[in-house]
């Protein structure tokens, strides 16, 4: 499924699909944005590269020297470091192209590979299906439970309309469940026309309030609607929700909240509430992907930037090789026509 020469269908595109390649180009566009993206994608160099880095990070901590390293691409083709999309893009794509099979089955082909690279809860997951522990319990016996692996997936199973839980439950339980059952929510009620406060009113109401994610998410939706705009939230959201304690930078208490805040405070302007997001540098890594699929879908693709549209479509392959060179948009077409998706993205060896 290698990039397609079109870019939005070549003319209007019908309300729901419209919606939808907004939900999967949005999250693109947020995972684009984030700084770990150029982390994630610098996979894709020489080993040698990235040791070459790690060294100069060291020297910069032993000189006290201020300036931060950055990946770069030494003797090597500079493609995989350009902006563009890179996990949370890919695993939502594979979800979109497995999403009508059976959650364990399509995880448990993932296990038997050597080639991925994923969160701690899938790898841990995938150790609990290879040992014959299925779901609930491959996500509930698993040290990071909590984190948002499922949250990003769930962006598929609300763009189809679908339950994501029992996607979920392969990977997380608990708050991770949650997140991923508020973000279906969101963006299912998005895609199908709801008004963003509407949406985001109902993912919260998803969430069970003596849970960790049910009190951050009226916590942020209040402080975001409070300030009243993405940026200005931007300090309160980072005291009242963020830990900055342990580096759990993907828990789904943190980043799921914040989506639903941002997204709900920006209303049409998706600029402003990734940008937001992406200044939230400790959750960086899925907060602004998650918050452009709640954007995305409510303004639509066409709304989108049209730079940033042709930026984030098409996948680098840093965490499923099989993806590189995948249109992001080809995936979520297929998806919005209720159709099976290729072998390519499956995962299958």
């Amino acid at each position: 499924m290698k990039k397609s020469m079109s870019s939005g269908g070549g003319g209007t595109l019908p309300p729901e699909e419209d919606r939808i390649l907004g939900a999967f180009a949005g999250l693109a566009i947020g995972d684009a944005a984030g700084w770990p993206a150029a982390r994630h994608r610098s996979l894709r160099l020489a080993p040698w590269s990235r040791r070459l880095y790690r060294e100069l990070d060291a020297f910069a901590e032993e000189r006290q020297v201020t300036t931060l390293p950055v990946p770069f691409a030494l003797n090597q083709p500079v493609e995989p470091l350009a902006l563009g999309p890179s996990d949370d893009a890919e695993w939502l794509a594979w979800t979109a192209a497995t999403i009508h099979e059976d959650r364990a089955e399509a995880f448990g082909r993932l296990a038997q590979r050597d080639d991925l690279r994923a969160r701690i809860s899938v790898w841990s997951a995938l150790d609990n299906l290879a040992a014959g522990l299925g779901p609930p319990a491959s996500g509930h016996d698993n040290p990071h439970f909590f984190d948002d692996a499922a949250a990003v997936r769930a962006v598929a199973f609300g763009a189809a309309g679908m339950d994501p839980v029992a996607d979920a439950e392969v990977t997380n339980s608990g708050d991770g469940v949650l997140g991923a059952v508020a973000v279906a929510t969101a963006v299912g009620a998005l895609v199908r026309g709801a008004p963003m406060r509407e949406a985001v009113d109902a993912a919260v109401a998803a969430l069970p309030e003596d849970t960790a994610i049910g009190h951050a998410a009226r916590a942020a939706v209040a402080v975001a609607r409070e300030h009243g705009d993405p940026f200005s939230a931007v300090p309160a959201l980072d005291a009242a929700l963020l830990d900055h304690v342990y580096s759990y930078g993907v828990t789904a208490a943190e980043t799921v909240p914040i989506a639903l805040a941002l997204a709900d405070a920006a209303g049409p302007a998706f600029g402003a509430a990734v940008s937001a997001a992406a200044c939230l540098a400790s959750v960086a890594d899925s907060a602004p992907a998650l918050t452009g699929a709640l954007a995305g879908a409510y303004a639509g693709y066409e709304a989108l930037p049209r730079a940033w549209r042709e930026t984030a479509r098409t996948l680098a392959g840093c965490c499923l090789p099989e993806l590189a060179g995948t249109d992001l948009l080809d995936v979520a077409r297929t998806l919005a026509s209720g159709g099976p998706q290729g072998s390519q993205a499956q995962g299958a060896t």
